[in-house]
């Protein structure tokens, strides 16, 4: 084997995504020379409703994406984030498939990045590489399961502590998410002045408090007991079925 590929097989040469290190060194092999890492700022669309996905997109250290899903009513409802523990884009498809929502970059950061059919061609080589990928979108899967129970039953009070814990793992910033009140309320499907109250309350309890541009957490603790348990059930889920992949508390601690 080439010595260059040799050396980017290796865990720590790898991007910051745990799901590309997760791979074996020879299935990352197979990805290696094809994978390019770009920054991207908050707020570039990846992708549009019916536009060709080519590329698939894998979030670094504390970047994240979302998925937002257009509403006759004009307003973009975000469903789910990724961050370092996964990919957006050609997931499953062998690409050129028509992408259903729109995906933009949340936080802006590094995405490592590599061309559907350079993907699918290291799949059709490696059985173990279809695996994890398959293995991932059903976790991807699970996550979208799970925010829509969420929006069903929990309110928005426990639903923004959930968000706001969720953006805080994939970050690892332990005090504060670069999160505005319009972000917010996107995140929610709710207006900004519904998203400001719920931030009100959270900070006269001492829980929350804002900054330009960002949400300061001064109780973590106080704001998982405001939490439903929609991030627990994901991230158990992922233990089960791509164990070592979502960040965790005790991970980062290790």
């Amino acid at each position: 084997m080439d010595a260059h590929i040799t050396k980017v097989t290796q865990v720590e040469s790898r991007p910051a995504n745990n799901l590309l290190r997760r791979l074996s060194q020879a299935d990352y092999a197979l990805l290696a020379s094809h994978v390019t890492v770009e920054d991207s700022a908050a707020g570039q669309l990846l992708y549009n409703p019916g536009d060709d996905v080519q590329v698939v997109h894998f979030p670094c250290g504390p970047s994240l994406a979302t998925f937002l899903v257009p509403n006759e009513d004009g307003r973009d409802v975000e469903t789910i984030l990724v961050g370092r523990e996964g990919a957006v884009g050609g997931i499953v498809s062998e690409g050129f498939l028509p992408a259903y929502t729109r995906i933009c970059v949340k936080f802006g950061g590094p995405f490592a990045r590599i061309h559907v059919g350079k993907l699918e061609a290291a799949k059709q080589r490696s059985a173990s590489l279809r695996n994890i990928f398959a293995r991932y979108a059903d976790c991807l899967l699970a996550q979208i399961f799970q925010s829509t129970a969420c929006n069903a039953i929990h309110s928005i009070e426990q639903r923004t502590a959930k968000w706001i814990l969720a953006a805080m793992e994939r970050t690892g910033d332990e005090t504060s998410v670069p999160l505005t009140h319009e972000q917010l309320a996107t995140l929610l499907g709710v207006g900004r002045s519904y998203a400001s109250r719920v931030l009100q309350s959270f900070k006269a309890e001492r829980i929350l408090d804002t900054r330009r541009g960002s949400i300061l957490v001064r109780n973590r603790d106080g704001l998982k007991l405001r939490a439903c348990l929609c991030n627990d059930a994901v991230k158990m889920h992922f233990e089960e079925v791509l164990r070592g992949v979502y960040p965790t508390e005790e991970r980062e601690a290790g």
